[in-house]
């Protein structure tokens, strides 16, 4: 017996250092349950169930100062409203840093309420795109009855734009330069042409906004929407966002999360780019919003542009490098061009008259295109140019700063891949090598407890790549896709089964289900 123990003995010693070992940290295992004699593994933990959607809550008692303007408004759309449609403007003022920071003064912000219902939905455009007053009014032109029975759509002039205190402050000739800059330029000589026009850009906006210049940037535009949200004294803010004016939102929802209502973001940049990943994106979806275009103009009897629009188009891009369009409002150059159509591509809408303008200048009148891209440069009526905005605005939400000689290799590689749009995007990095790096990243969306938040994701956006919308659900913890399968800068109000879906979510609480897709 006494050597059969020892034989025991030695033929366990192993199995129990192998043990020690196994216990001797964290297992890495999952767990599992042994139940009628079948090992079983337990379920993946489940990421939290979102909130459910919140009520729409009281009107509030507003205590702003609203006065009519709809027939200012009018104006400036150069369209017709419904004289059913209550159209409202007031001003917000805000402090220019938030409570906690150095203060920097006041700023004040415009705002425009269209609707005849009591629950204010606030609406936020891009900086460098449409003025949110402008932006609220037409889209409350294009929503159902219900919606418009339900809200009041509310649009705010964000920092630096619209009727809100401009970021004017980017000299003429310079504006000039950044929209017109040759969009085929790949030489270090000639985007040393383009730095300069950046660099005294900056400076000046340095020398004219002075400490004021950091407060024009997304981060503080959250904080402008909770002073709205408390100055229309409702306890949940809900809003809509579109493209750029998407990441206002989420910014808020993580800063303000307790406060969050219905939103929707109508088309949102891929939070997990950074400003390179997101500019090769872009070149790549306004190809491809181009290429939609072309078809649909060759597939038409009348396509002023003939059987090849691309054709045509890139062939009026290469004799406008060297010989601008001249007309009495400005010149027209390559670069304005490729702009222009980026601006009319964005509305699907307004095709028809982007293909018009296009065949204009092949024909010698630069007349159309340039009063297409005027808003960026020159303005429009009593709206101030939007690239001063832009440019601030895009430069302090960016902490990515690349060097001008690794731009110029960026820019060779984006041209040869996207030959319209490619450019245009590699000179956006180059706009920002002159300005401080920020010193409040954005944050990423991520606050665990909100509630659904359907995402738009459209087929063809020549601003916001699908992918980059599907992206944005995917990181929202509660993030809902809803796909159009159309074309333009959002599908709220373009697409009928968009609007009607998200007409659904914000008067009666009803989610897209995941995945929905809209037809073009």
């Amino acid at each position: 017996m006494p050597r059969l123990r020892s034989r025991v003995g030695v033929l366990l010693l192993p199995l129990l250092i192998v043990l020690t070992a196994c216990s001797a940290g964290p297992s890495q295992r999952p767990p599992v349950a042994y139940r009628d004699g079948e090992q079983q593994v337990a379920p993946a933990p489940q990421p939290p169930k979102p909130a459910p959607v919140p009520e729409l809550g009281p009107p509030g008692s507003d205590r702003l100062a609203w006065q009519d303007c709809a027939g200012a408004t009018q104006e400036a759309l150069g369209s017709p409203l419904d004289p059913a449609l209550r159209v409202q403007c007031a001003q917000l003022l805000t402090d220019l840093d938030p409570p906690g920071f150095p203060t920097q003064g006041t700023a004040q912000l415009s705002l425009l309420s269209a609707g005849t219902g009591s629950v204010p939905l606030v609406v936020v455009n891009d900086a460098g795109g449409q003025p949110g007053t402008l932006f609220a009014a037409e889209l409350a032109t294009r929503m159902s009855p219900e919606m418009l029975a339900t809200y009041r759509i509310i649009g705010m002039d964000r920092r630096g734009t619209g009727q809100s205190d401009p970021a004017d402050c980017v000299p003429s000739a310079d504006r000039s330069a950044l929209v017109g800059f040759d969009p085929k330029a790949t030489d270090r000589a000639s985007l040393d042409r383009l730095l300069e026009s950046v660099r005294s850009s900056s400076q000046e906006c340095l020398l004219d906004l002075d400490d004021r210049l950091p407060a024009y940037d997304t981060w503080r535009t959250a904080a402008d929407l909770e002073e709205l949200r408390r100055e229309l004294q409702v306890p949940k803010l809900h809003a809509l966002g579109r493209g750029e004016g998407s990441r206002v939102l989420t910014t808020y929802s993580e800063r303000y999360p307790a406060t969050v209502g219905r939103m929707v973001l109508d088309g949102a940049p891929d939070p997990q780019l950074d400003a390179r990943g997101r500019g090769e994106a872009q070149a790549q979806a306004a190809e491809n919003s181009f290429d939609a275009f072309s078809t649909d103009c060759a597939a038409r009897p009348d396509c002023p542009l003939g059987p090849d629009p691309r054709r045509t188009v890139l062939d009026l891009v290469e004799r406008t490098r060297t010989a601008p369009l001249e007309t009495p409002e400005a010149q027209v150059t390559a670069g304005a061009l490729v702009r222009g159509m980026k601006l009319g591509l964005s509305d699907r809408d307004r095709w028809p008259e982007l293909a018009n303008a296009l065949a204009a200048a092949d024909r010698g009148d630069g007349a159309p295109m340039a009063r297409i891209v005027a808003p960026l440069s020159r303005g429009s009526g009593t709206f101030p140019p939007r690239i001063d905005a832009e440019l601030i605005t895009t430069c302090n939400d960016t902490t990515l700063r690349i060097p001008p000689e690794r731009t110029a290799d960026i820019a060779a590689d984006w041209v040869e891949k996207f030959p319209l749009f490619g450019g245009v995007s590699a000179q956006y990095l180059l706009w920002c090598g002159q300005w401080p790096v920020p010193q409040q990243p954005l944050p990423s969306p991520r606050a665990p407890g909100l509630p659904p938040i359907p995402v738009v994701s459209t087929a063809h956006d020549p601003l916001v790549p699908a992918l980059s919308s599907r992206h944005m659900a995917e990181q929202l913890p509660s993030g809902v896709v809803l796909n159009w399968l159309g074309a333009g800068h959002g599908g709220v109000g373009r697409s009928e089964c968009v609007t009607s879906a998200i007409s659904r979510f914000f008067v009666n609480g009803e989610v897209p289900p995941e995945g929905t897709a809209c037809p073009a």
